[in-house]
């Protein structure tokens, strides 16, 4: 796997659909998912605050934020083992990256993976809910 900086948004998606290729069926793709959040770093419980949760998720999300110049750190942790594994990957593709890229790349990897159509109806908008919030962090950092 490559480091943020050595690969693009676009490149980081292709990795990230040529893993789940990998995979025959959805009971090991969830499975994927689950262990892939499992691996998430500890998340500051100090952080844990109503300020940083992600509304519109089902489970609770907490979305820290960082800017380090033009690019952004995040880490996110979960209540729930499915939407943790979510947070993953969206860490996979957005954490490290510049803001304006996290804003010119459309999320292409939810229908190619089939996350669009495999996903809850609640799960969905949480996820959707967590990519929201990275790009409006990411908006804020262009705009400042």
């Amino acid at each position: 796997m490559s480091t943020p900086a050595e690969q693009s948004i676009a490149e980081a998606q292709q990795e990230l659909i040529g893993d789940f290729a990998l995979f025959d069926n959805w009971v090991d793709r969830y499975q994927y998912i689950i262990d892939m959040g499992r691996k998430l770093p500890p998340f500051p419980e100090a952080e844990k605050t109503e300020a940083r949760k992600i509304k519109g998720c089902q489970s609770q999300v907490w979305l820290l934020t960082q800017a380090e110049g033009e690019r952004l750190a995040f880490q996110a942790v979960s209540d729930s083992a499915i939407v943790s594994g979510l947070i993953a990957i969206l860490m996979r593709i957005y954490n490290g990256r510049r803001a304006q890229e996290i804003l010119d790349t459309p999320p292409d990897f939810i229908a190619a993976i089939g996350l669009d159509q495999h996903l809850s109806p609640t799960r969905s908008n949480g996820l959707h809910s967590m990519i929201s919030a990275i790009r409006r962090a990411a908006a804020e950092c262009v705009v400042s």
